[in-house]
């Protein structure tokens, strides 16, 4: 008898742990899913973050994976492209080396607006280059983004990625 009721404690015990355990996992599951909504908000509010492209695909093309190297930086002064282009360039300047999605403007409209379900609609115009029309970034509340690229002279772009803190260097 004895047996059997240490036995029934021990199996109780474990049942409790077990519950408050997984409680306590999802607290905390629910917690880091908030802040990180309230980290990427004050991001796109403060018009300071980079989206680091993981994926491309070019219109007509199959899809790229590409390296965390390719990202679009926004700043409230300005805006850094650093994009790999795939596609049909319909005009060309001679003797271009670099991708026309790698440019650097101060001169551009910026609007963010709140998506239909959640999350943000960004639309980024550069005013002093000519190859780039406009640039759409949409945004998850959670992170996750894509950006549609289109072009004066060129097929248009997608790629896929996150958007995360901006690293701002520290000048000695």
């Amino acid at each position: 008898m004895k047996r059997f009721l240490v036995l029934k404690t021990c199996l109780l015990f474990a049942m409790a742990l077990t519950v408050t355990t997984s409680l306590f996992a999802q607290q905390t599951k629910a917690q880091k899913k908030a802040e990180k909504i309230a980290q990427i908000k004050s991001l796109i509010d403060a018009q300071n973050y980079v989206f680091v492209a993981q994926n491309a695909f070019p219109m007509g093309g199959r899809m790229r994976n590409i390296t965390p190297d390719y990202n679009l930086t926004v700043a409230t002064d300005s805006v850094v492209s650093y994009l790999p282009f795939f596609g049909r360039a319909y005009t060309a300047d001679f003797g271009a080396t670099k991708s026309p999605l790698d440019f650097k403007t101060k001169s551009f409209d910026y609007t963010a607006k709140p998506g239909k379900k959640d999350g943000w609609i960004i639309t980024i115009k550069p005013k002093d280059n000519k190859g780039v029309q406009s640039m759409n970034l949409t945004v998850s509340s959670e992170g996750y983004a894509s950006l549609q690229v289109t072009s004066n002279d060129r097929s248009a772009m997608s790629f896929n990625g996150y958007v995360t803190e901006r690293k701002v260097k520290k000048s000695k």
